[in-house]
């Protein structure tokens, strides 16, 4: 199982950037998927989750109407669409993936996510 995130870089406040999760050794539609962000000095987060056994997302607080999460069953993909960004948004974007969805009271702890990307840097200019 592997996860691969992409489309992170540097953007001036107010831009967009889609993240991109390439998931490899299990198939997009199995899976629960989970976007979460980490700020320097702080930690984790989850933004929005995708369960995949009936098509519910889960948005936080913090992404509702700013940041979008979708699927691309045929390039086994995870995408995270990020827009109106502000400095605040600057973090390392990691997206994650377990066979079964947490409870949703419980969707934005990471332990109860098995399977982790590397992450990709976001970083937004004032």
């Amino acid at each position: 199982v592997q996860l691969v995130e992409s489309g992170g870089g540097l953007v001036q406040a107010g831009g967009s950037l889609r993240l991109s999760c390439r998931i490899s050794g299990f198939l997009l539609d199995s899976y629960a998927i989970a976007w979460f962000r980490q700020a320097p000095g702080k930690e984790r987060e989850a933004l929005s989750a995708i369960n995949r056994k009936d098509g519910q997302t889960y948005n936080d607080a913090s992404a509702m109407g700013r940041f979008t999460i979708s699927t691309d069953n045929a390039k086994n993909t995870v995408y995270l669409q990020l827009t109106s960004l502000k400095p605040e948004d600057t973090a390392i974007y990691y997206c994650a993936a377990d066979l079964f969805f947490p409870k949703p009271d419980f969707w934005r702890q990471s332990m109860h996510w098995n399977y982790w990307g590397q992450g990709t840097e976001v970083t937004v200019s004032s």
